[in-house]
């Protein structure tokens, strides 16, 4: 190349070229040539031609690499931030269903209410949070408590087989408060404890414990006390348990033929409901019924007759 008629063509204006150097001089030559191809003469031909790999960061090529840019930095930045936490927020989820499960298996449960028979004290879709503390240290159901009690081997003779894969879910979700509880899952109100002598009715339809009558004011209005009558006698250790809608509960009445006689093993009671907590307009405590407050405790020696009755149709 003819290097004198290429600096007279050269605009005036430009600096003159530095001396050559022998080490470099083919590859400054070839970056002159390919850097002036499609650009402008000017004083900027050195800043554009000094390093074509900025030129094209500068242009907005991709890198080869297709993440060295900053864009695709964040990108990635954003890509390996989303993984993490959606593992984090799962297992977090999960933390907290089994805190939950926790608490209800050893503290407080929910239970939901799916049946009218204890109206009005407690209604259908009623969520009520059962304390499992209130018996667990010595302390026994009271009459007039509201508990929840297995039926198993009382109310339901055999525990009905769950399905191995739908099972499990359903009891968390009942455990949760969030499907009907199990059919082997009762909630009813103490009429009678261990030694009680329970009768209906007197000359006036009401039910005495230990010969003293008792006023119901919790009962449905409108129902008796019952329909059908009994006199029965608790063995100790168990409870003689009815609904407050007395028309529409089965309870220890019907069971009077049954294999325990309607009883309620105490070590059968899962914890006494104390908190409606659920719909909120609903929100509150289980009301404490004062209407046993006048008995009297059974007789040392026992009660001279023994149990008698007829089933509740």
């Amino acid at each position: 190349m003819d290097t004198e008629a290429q600096h007279t063509e050269r605009d005036p204006s430009s600096p003159a070229d530095p001396p050559p150097d022998p080490a470099t001089d083919d590859g400054s030559r070839s970056v002159r040539v390919s850097g002036t191809q499609g650009a402008p003469d000017g004083p900027g031909d050195a800043e554009d031609t000094a390093d074509p790999k900025g030129s094209k960061g500068a242009a907005g090529s991709e890198s080869p690499k297709g993440g060295d840019g900053p864009e695709d930095a964040d990108g990635g930045a954003s890509g390996r931030g989303a993984g993490p936490s959606w593992r984090r927020t799962g297992l977090l989820g999960v933390a907290c269903v089994g805190f939950l499960l926790l608490l209800s298996h050893f503290v407080a449960q929910p239970f939901l209410i799916p049946s009218g028979s204890m109206e009005p004290t407690l209604q259908v879709g009623d969520r009520i949070l059962v304390n499992k503390l209130a018996y667990r240290f010595g302390s026994e159901p009271r009459r007039g408590d509201v508990v929840v009690f297995d039926g198993t081997g009382s109310f339901v003779r055999e525990e009905p087989a769950d399905n191995p894969v739908t099972g499990p879910l359903r009891d968390a979700a009942a455990a949760l408060g969030l499907a009907a509880p199990d059919e082997t899952d009762f909630v009813k109100r103490v009429v009678g404890v261990g030694g009680d002598r329970v009768v209906c009715c007197d000359a006036k339809g009401r039910i005495t414990v230990n010969g003293t009558r008792v006023e119901e004011p919790y009962l449905t209005p409108g129902d008796r006390p019952s329909d059908v009558p009994f006199d029965v006698v608790v063995p100790p250790g168990t409870l003689w348990v009815m609904g407050d809608h007395r028309s529409q509960s089965s309870d220890s009445r019907d069971h009077l033929g049954s294999p325990g006689g309607g009883m309620v093993p105490v070590d059968k009671v899962v914890g006494r409901a104390d908190w409606i907590v659920w719909p909120v307009a609903r929100w509150t405590t289980v009301p404490e019924s004062g209407a046993y407050d006048a008995v009297p405790a059974p007789p040392a020696g026992g009660h001279p007759t023994g149990p008698r009755g007829s089933g509740h149709g």
